[in-house]
């Protein structure tokens, strides 16, 4: 098969190298991709949102399968435009890809088909959102409606703080298409997949990231500073009330409306003392989330992803190594500001050939032979363990042999998990 995966990220890179791997695959292309991409693929020089463009690259290079990595080309639509055009392509519809395009839409979405999730309100202006705050009280959860790149989401700890986020995301233009309002929910969180073929589900992992830039959770928000899998605190007991609370009446739910669901859905949960909640929808892979889970997965990601394209996903439990796998994000300094760009990257490959370390790239360029640091995450460190604590102490290790002074990354990833693991 000759296949095209969209995207330029850490998770794109992890998706190329699980692709690679299928004896299914003659082709792989990536667009744009990045120099860790190049090594596995063909990287090539698309402009996504052009999708007539997009569909004479698939005519021309006989591409049997799209996989699209990231939420905004999905949002937008473009495996509506490739469905019209014959093409065969991983993810969901524009219509089904508004559980992640707009928390409204999912929240509305979740009361409709009794989905558990914490209460909510939503707003188109910041004087009532402001007059509801001061109802409420604190802690409490501003989120935007719309895309924001996983920076659209304040927890405050006060009603002051609450009222400066309603502030910050309408100046911002991040609250454009509203904002919500919901509950502030205790609990652990944890990040859970299923693959999805319109009618059924199927399992596909658990993970936990580590959000805030810096050590402790503490600091703003970013696109993730590091993940681990299987998330120790999604037991047998917890997966299957996912499952069947949260994952298999979204299903039905988006089926009922006339939107199959076709694609990963990435549920974000609040585990708490009455069981599973969630916090929102996702529609694609979890950066870093999907490095862990591809350095896990046995299957054939190319046989899974095609199976859910056909409605014909299998019927038994998806195969994954039984060890833990953890990713250290390495950021360029100043994220999740404005990134400090440019900087040389060295000994990555020295750092790479460590016993089940994987090197996946995101933010970095080549100029000439040196690798460069070109956006604000920068590399995924990743390793198997035969534990949290053992995948930790190699990733950390690949992360210590890197030459980077331009880079920085926090150095207690998998806390939580090591924790236990000390019970």
């Amino acid at each position: 098969m000759n296949v095209l995966l969209i995207g330029s990220g850490g998770r794109e890179h992890a998706l190329a190298w699980a692709l690679a791997k299928s004896p299914r695959l003659s082709r792989l292309f990536v667009a744009p991709g990045n120099p860790g991409t190049a090594a596995l693929a063909t990287n090539v020089a698309l402009d996504i949102s052009d999708h007539r463009a997009l569909i004479d690259f698939c005519r021309n290079a006989g591409i049997d399968l799209v996989v699209v990595g990231p939420e905004a080309p999905l949002v937008a639509g473009i495996v509506d435009a490739l469905a019209d055009a014959r093409i065969r392509a991983f993810g969901p519809s524009k219509a089904a890809a508004a559980l992640e395009g707009s928390k409204g839409f999912a929240k509305d979405f979740c009361r409709e088909f009794a989905i558990p999730t914490a209460a909510y309100a939503r707003f188109s202006g910041e004087a009532s959102a402001k007059a509801h705050l001061q109802a409420k009280g604190a802690p409490i959860v501003v989120k935007a409606d719309g895309l924001a790149a996983g920076k659209g989401v304040i927890v405050a700890a006060s009603t002051e703080e609450a009222e400066a986020a309603v502030t910050s995301l309408f100046a911002s233009g991040l609250g454009q298409a509203g904002i919500v309002i919901e509950e502030f929910l205790e609990g652990e969180e944890a990040s859970f997949f299923a693959l999805c073929d319109g009618e059924r589900a199927l399992a596909f992992g658990s993970a936990q990231d580590h959000k805030r830039v810096g050590e402790g959770d503490t600091g703003p928000n970013t696109g993730g500073m590091g993940a681990y899998s299987p998330a120790p605190v999604v037991t047998q007991a917890v997966d299957e009330r996912i499952m069947a609370e949260i994952i298999v009446p979204t299903l039905a739910g988006m089926a009922r409306r006339g939107t199959p669901y076709r694609g990963v859905l990435y549920a974000g949960l609040m585990l708490t003392t009455a069981g599973p909640k969630l916090i929102e929808y996702n529609v694609r892979f979890g950066d870093p989330e999907c490095q862990v889970l591809m350095l896990r997965l046995e299957d054939d990601l190319l046989a899974l992803l095609g199976a859910c394209c056909d409605s014909m996903l299998p019927a038994g439990p998806i195969r994954f190594d039984q060890r833990a796998a953890l990713t250290v994000v390495m950021a360029a300094k100043n994220y999740p500001a404005e990134p400090e760009t440019g900087t040389e990257i060295r000994r990555l490959d020295e750092a790479a050939k460590l016993d089940d370390v994987t090197i996946f790239q995101a933010g970095t360029k080549r100029q000439g032979e040196r690798l460069l640091a070109a956006g604000g995450r920068v590399l995924g460190v990743s390793a198997l363990g035969g534990s949290v604590a053992e995948a930790k102490a190699r990733a950390y290790a690949a992360v210590d042999l890197i030459d980077w002074p331009g880079g920085f990354c926090r150095r207690d990833i998998g806390w939580r998990a090591i924790e236990r693991e000390k019970r």
